[in-house]
């Protein structure tokens, strides 16, 4: 696997693939720049080469050129970050883009128009592709976010550049984090599988059920694993379709040797509302009318003990309904546990859209081995698939 570190950018123009798909406020302020700051290792490399740096990224999901979704509201949040001026082009192909990129100088940085704004990106659009290739000399895939898609910039364009391309060091530390955990893992490893709903990870559980020795099932999905069980659930979120799947995933965890731990108690609420009135319950025995929205303090108990009794740990999907404080604990709770671990010498893994939210709204992005900046990506790894944006560099 070619990285940065195998080459060396002086006098080269490095056409970069970000991924700068930030989050803005009404008045186009940048409020997460987590992605930004990933970026940055890698510019500053080729630029402290000797090297000139056009950007390219998409935002957002806009039909055609849409100003609210337009980069250059970021160039500033871009600039502070960086440390260095940032140079922008209205579009990301044609005249502009051309003579912009041509001008170029080492140590300047270039960061071009939505990508999106062509329909040509999403759909893996040779001719785009080629137009984008000619604006540089050396390609750079560091948009781990978006390497499950087979758009132009982050696939198709890499056949353009076959002996110079590589990943920049955001993509070698998505990959090497994931390889750590489904294949050169310490063990005991354990996988945490939160979230609503038991279809969503199903690939995900089968792939990794050869490779783990714990499994701790917690948020909505638990309450299909109950009832298909034979547990109350009251009016908990439940898959009913899914019931036999779950049976069958318990079936094939014993088989494998893979202890599943599920909670065993729960906080109950009469209502799906932060105020509701709340009680403790054994997780199969909840009255009508209740539904579980987090984990009981016995399950927080025993999960910690196995969190802390294993030395490889992913962490996918919250515990509890943890946008609403009062059902926050348990996710809470979990990430202790999590850090905890991680600072006897465990390595963590986080990665999932909701689970890297609470980890970042509870203070815990220090406290983990990695935070895996790729909702999807990350997921589809999970799953065994090869993503597309990383086989291009490899082929």
């Amino acid at each position: 696997m070619k990285t940065l570190n195998d080459f060396n950018f002086e006098g080269k123009k490095a056409l970069i693939r970000v991924d700068f798909n930030v989050p803005l406020n009404d008045k186009f302020e940048v409020t997460d720049a987590t992605r930004i700051v990933s970026a940055k290792p890698t510019i500053i490399k080729i630029l402290e080469d000797g090297g000139s740096c056009i950007l390219m990224s998409h935002l957002g999901r806009p039909k055609g050129a849409q100003d609210e979704f337009s980069l250059r509201h970021i160039v500033p949040k871009v600039e502070d970050i960086l440390g260095v001026e940032v140079k922008f082009a209205s579009n990301c192909i044609g005249q502009e883009a051309e003579e912009a990129a041509q001008n170029l100088k080492p140590g300047e940085i270039l960061l071009l128009e939505n990508l999106r704004f062509h329909s040509e990106e999403t759909g893996g659009d040779v001719e785009f592709s080629k137009q984008l290739a000619s604006l540089g000399d050396f390609y750079v895939n560091d948009a781990f976010g978006t390497a499950h898609r087979a758009h132009a910039s982050t696939t198709i364009i890499a056949q353009f550049f076959p002996e110079s391309k590589c990943f920049g060091f955001l993509m070698e530390k998505e990959i090497d984090s994931i390889d750590k955990v489904l294949n050169n893992s310490e063990k005991p490893v354990l996988a945490v599988l939160g979230g609503a709903k038991v279809s969503s990870k199903i690939t995900i559980i089968e792939n990794i059920l050869d490779k783990v020795d714990h499994l701790i099932v917690g948020g909505g999905m638990t309450y299909t694993f109950v009832k298909a069980q034979g547990g109350s659930i009251g009016d908990s979120i439940c898959e009913d379709d899914k019931q036999e799947l779950a049976l069958d995933i318990l079936k094939q965890a014993k088989a494998k040797g893979v202890e599943v731990h599920l909670p065993v108690d729960v906080i109950a609420a009469n209502d799906f509302a932060n105020n509701a009135e709340t009680q403790i319950v054994d997780v199969d025995k909840i009255p009508d009318g209740w539904q579980g929205l987090d984990a009981g303090p016995k399950t927080l108990e025993n999960f910690d003990k196995v969190v802390n009794q294993c030395k490889t740990i992913l962490w996918n999907g919250p515990l509890g309904v943890f946008e609403m404080e009062n059902f926050a604990k348990g996710t809470i709770s979990l990430g202790n546990s999590i850090a905890e671990a991680t600072k006897n010498g465990a390595f963590s893994l986080v990665g999932g859209g909701d689970s890297v939210a609470a980890v970042k709204q509870f203070g815990f992005e220090d406290k983990v081995s990695y935070v895996s900046t790729g909702g999807g990506a990350m997921l589809e790894s999970l799953e065994g698939k090869t993503l597309p944006g990383i086989a291009a560099i490899l082929e």
